[in-house]
């Protein structure tokens, strides 16, 4: 694990036009001044002594007092967090919901045993590090077998991986460069639910420093040693950008007590109900998730259909009313890796208890796609998948809080957000698409059909499957 912050430089053209440019903090303590006084940039800047920056803050807006944590929002840090668990970095994303950035994608990256993380760091107890690693070299090992199954698949019949007959016929290298790209995801998006949520992955964040702070409290605050190394890494990183906030970036005891009281309800319900029989059964429509939508309307809205007239693209119009109408929609069982795609979108407010409910690893792909003789060896490769799931949960209904390490990209949980109307038809447009992955859009479809099913009059007008290829 290593967290780097990586500061911003101004521009050649805008130091040629003489610019300023300023410490994140600097650049807080500046935005802050203005809610004192009226005398302007130039003239806050003339309390900035060039040889000392850092003792030029206080000189400007007394940070340590600052009184409003909004102040904080205005020093913006980046950092970049390399090698931490896929597990690990889903929590970040939900704790930092508008955060800029990206992660390693599994769609484009082919991943080794060498990137699971090691059982040490995880907090894996050490009586059950060689069944854990030997668990995991299996996943691994049937991730790689079915990637070549689906990529050969895709290779064999280009239609199943949905690549335009115009891109197909293209001769030019950007298309050929295309075509290759949508093989390899084909087969990466069909084979990925048997990685470990314990393997290796990047993040990069852009965030206030007051979001970093709030990261810190909550990884400092977790009970297991992967997010509290993360925690003091990125608190020492901040130092170097807004040492004023390090104070702040510590355990907090509510938070502590938050999280354990929300494992002992996941654990009560791990062990008072009955195992889900979707992490038994074979059946692919076992697996199938079911979704729900609600929609709450204000009582004044005038028809749908006029808040999407002048609606062509999903960045185009949308009228108020939809923006004012209120939506809920959810699944009973997603596989953490759609989960990981859901989570990022950025407005509203998503729950995701992780308790282990089945485990999905596109087996309803398969039928129609592969000969009997391949078909039966991903059967056979998907009881390792759903034997990880029931360890898993058999371990959170122990009260072991590092079992979510044994879960996989294909274990399934329960998936709610909550937003508005407007964010929710464009997420729905945006991951329907050509290129978008296979089992995300077909998410969004079934949600989208609820949806029609309660409002007919925006068919068509919603934008339905026509994002660009990815």
């Amino acid at each position: 694990m290593k967290v780097t912050q990586v500061s911003i430089r101004p521009t050649e053209a805008a130091e040629a036009a003489a610019r300023p440019a300023l410490t994140p903090e600097l650049l807080a303590a500046t935005g802050a001044r203005y809610s004192r006084n009226n005398e302007g940039l130039k003239s806050i800047l003339k309390r900035i002594d060039p040889c000392h920056l850092d003792q030029s803050v206080d000189a400007i807006f007394r940070m340590i007092d600052y009184g409003h944590q909004s102040i904080a929002d205005m020093a913006p840090v980046a950092m970049f967090i390399d090698g931490i668990s896929m597990w690990l970095a889903y929590l970040v994303w939900t704790l930092c919901p508008t955060a800029g950035g990206q992660e390693s994608s599994t769609r484009y990256l082919r991943m080794s045993l060498k990137d699971l993380i090691p059982s040490e760091t995880l907090g894996i107890p050490e009586e059950y590090r060689a069944m854990w690693l030997a668990r995991m070299e299996e996943c691994v090992a049937a991730y790689h077998e079915a990637l070549e199954i689906w990529k050969a698949a895709a290779v064999s019949d280009p239609s199943v991986a949905r690549i335009p007959r115009s891109v197909l016929e293209d001769p030019s290298e950007k298309a050929s460069k295309q075509v290759a790209r949508m093989y390899r995801n084909y087969g990466f998006d069909r084979a990925r639910y048997f990685l470990p949520a314990a393997a290796a992955t990047n993040i990069m964040l852009v965030i206030s420093a007051r979001g970093w702070v709030q990261l810190c409290q909550y990884l400092l605050s977790y009970p297991l040693p992967e997010p509290q190394a993360l925690g003091a890494a990125i608190r020492n990183e901040l130092g170097l950008s807004a040492p004023r906030m390090l104070r702040h970036a510590t355990e907090k005891p509510s938070i502590v007590n938050g999280i354990r009281q929300e494992l002992n309800c996941l654990q009560n319900t791990a062990r008072d109900t009955p195992c889900s029989p979707l992490i038994h059964r074979s059946s692919p429509a076992d697996s199938k998730p079911v979704p729900s939508l609600d929609v709450f309307r204000p009582s004044d809205a005038a028809a749908l259909a006029d808040d999407l007239c002048f609606h062509d693209n999903r960045y185009a119009w949308i009228g108020q009313d939809l923006k004012r109408t209120l939506v809920r929609f959810r699944w009973d069982a997603v596989a953490f890796a759609e989960i990981r795609d859901l989570n990022r979108h950025r407005p509203g407010t998503k729950y995701c208890p992780l308790l282990p409910n089945g485990f999905y690893s596109a087996m309803d792909q398969v039928d129609a796609v592969l000969p009997p003789d391949k078909a039966a060896r991903l059967v056979a490769l998907a009881e390792c998948g759903r034997a990880a799931s029931a360890e898993a949960r058999r371990r959170l209904a122990a009260g072991e809080s590092e079992y979510i390490y044994w879960t996989l990209l294909g274990t399934q949980y329960p998936f709610e957000h909550n937003t508005t109307a407007d964010k929710f038809i464009y997420e729905a447009e945006l991951r329907t698409g050509t290129g978008a992955h296979f089992r995300y859009a077909q998410h969004l479809h079934d949600m989208l059909a609820l949806w029609f099913d309660r409002f007919p009059e925006t068919r068509g007008l919603i934008l339905e499957g026509t994002a660009e290829p990815e």
